[in-house]
């Protein structure tokens, strides 16, 4: 008879974990039979000994057996989403969304929020007034069909296993194991119904993987696990030293969304959003077709009026005044010569610390808070000139904030930067 003791024992001794085992312990823990002590140790002993992929197949498998998967085959439309593993400044899935869309594809996007120095796409959308991110199953298909793409968060009954099993990983230093990363994105994005994804996953200081040896083997597995359960998975892997484009909040981010759709977004931003559309429009199938041009359809506005059907299919009004900060101060560059460094996990910590983010999840968030990054590394300054516009509703978020930036910015006489490509590679099926 399997126990929960016994698999702590033979994952902490090096032992795999058979099948059966696996969905034992997952339709235990739903019963309560199996205690949360007895899932944190567990999780221990994998953040030690490690997955390998027959384990972390039947372990995502169960994790999405745990809940309802929804069905998506009344889009009438080739499905697939995008997930990125987070970083400052990335706003890309607000442009992706609509453009990918406009080009033919429907794309389910289940979204989060977010934490630490990190924003979440559920936040900025909700900087537009009357915007909707909690919808029902029901609702999430209608707004689908009607503007081709949706962003909401994910339901409760979608891999409800996961959602307990983040927060015991929160508090017990388990976050950062590569097989339970993998299992708690993948199992949201497969249950979510989609038949293709593609993945952004971030490298650099502002990322959640710092190495690009980490940030690698993170896009191997969950491109595995994705083809495992039928969906068609590829990653790019791009970089996150510097915060991507120049607005780093909510609303700010939504204004800077728009600007793109517009036409007139910042290179690298639009770099890493044109290179993950067309990874996600050859999935789709629709790579060859004449519609399938995502630079075309922001020149032609097919996104824009995609992005507009899906803010007022969601309850919002694309046309209202986004929310502004009352306050605004700016960070001088402090010394002339080239930029060549804006190291973007200070940056997302400022913002952070203005109002931008959250320290836990039950806590509010500003519409309005956040950075506008005046340069960018690669452009010149001068000693004095305005470098960084920080945005707050309270004067006394500015002295923490600025404490935040302390060695964010270097400058040097030595002539610019190397330019290098946000994006790095690519990860495809092995």
């Amino acid at each position: 008879m399997t126990d929960a003791v016994s698999l702590i024992r033979a994952k902490r001794d090096g032992q795999r974990l058979a099948d059966d085992d696996i969905r034992w312990l997952f339709e235990a823990y739903a019963r309560h039979e199996v205690a949360d002590e007895q899932m944190s140790a567990l999780l221990m002993a994998i953040y030690f000994r490690g997955l390998d992929r027959a384990e972390l197949r039947t372990w995502t498998a169960a994790m999405i057996a745990s809940g309802d998967r929804l069905d998506l085959s009344s889009v009438g439309r080739p499905t697939v989403d995008k997930h990125s593993t987070g970083g400052v400044g990335d706003k890309v899935s607000l442009i992706l969304a609509p453009l990918v869309a406009a080009c033919g594809a429907a794309v389910p996007q289940l979204s989060g929020r977010g934490l630490g120095h990190t924003g979440g796409t559920l936040d900025k959308l909700e900087s537009i007034p009357g915007f909707r991110s909690a919808l029902t199953p029901d609702e999430t298909l209608a707004v689908l069909a009607s503007a081709g793409c949706v962003i909401c968060a994910a339901g409760s009954g979608l891999a409800p296993a996961d959602r307990r099993l983040y927060a015991l990983r929160d508090v017990t230093g388990t976050v950062e194991s590569i097989p339970l990363i993998a299992s708690s994105i993948m199992s949201k994005k497969i249950a979510e119904g989609t038949s293709a994804l593609v993945l952004d996953v971030k490298v650099g200081s502002g990322a959640f993987m710092t190495s690009y040896e980490r940030a690698r083997e993170l896009a191997e597995t969950m491109v595995a696990l994705g083809e495992e359960h039928g969906v068609r998975t590829r990653a790019l892997l791009t970089r996150m030293d510097v915060p991507l484009g120049r607005a780093v909040g909510n609303a700010v981010e939504v204004e800077e969304s728009v600007q793109a759709l517009q036409g007139h977004g910042p290179g690298d931003l639009m770099e890493v959003t044109l290179a993950l559309a067309r990874q996600m429009l050859a999935l789709a199938g629709l790579a060859g077709d004449t519609a399938g041009d995502p630079a075309a359809a922001i020149a032609d506005g097919r996104a824009l009026a995609a992005y507009r059907a899906m803010v007022r299919a969601q309850g919002g009004d694309p046309d209202a005044p986004l929310p502004e900060a009352a306050y605004i101060q700016v960070l001088p560059a402090p010394a002339s010569g080239w930029l060549t460094g804006l190291d973007a996990l200070k940056v997302g910590i400022a913002a952070w610390r203005l109002g931008a983010g959250r320290a836990r999840k039950e806590d509010d968030v500003s519409a309005s808070a956040g950075i506008i990054c005046l340069a960018k590394p690669g452009e010149v300054v001068r000693a004095g000139q305005p470098l960084l516009e920080l945005r707050a509703d309270e004067p006394e978020r500015f002295g923490p904030a600025l404490a935040a930036l302390e060695g964010a910015i270097a400058v040097s006489d030595q002539g610019p930067p190397p330019a290098l490509s946000p994006v790095i590679s690519e990860v495809g099926p092995a």
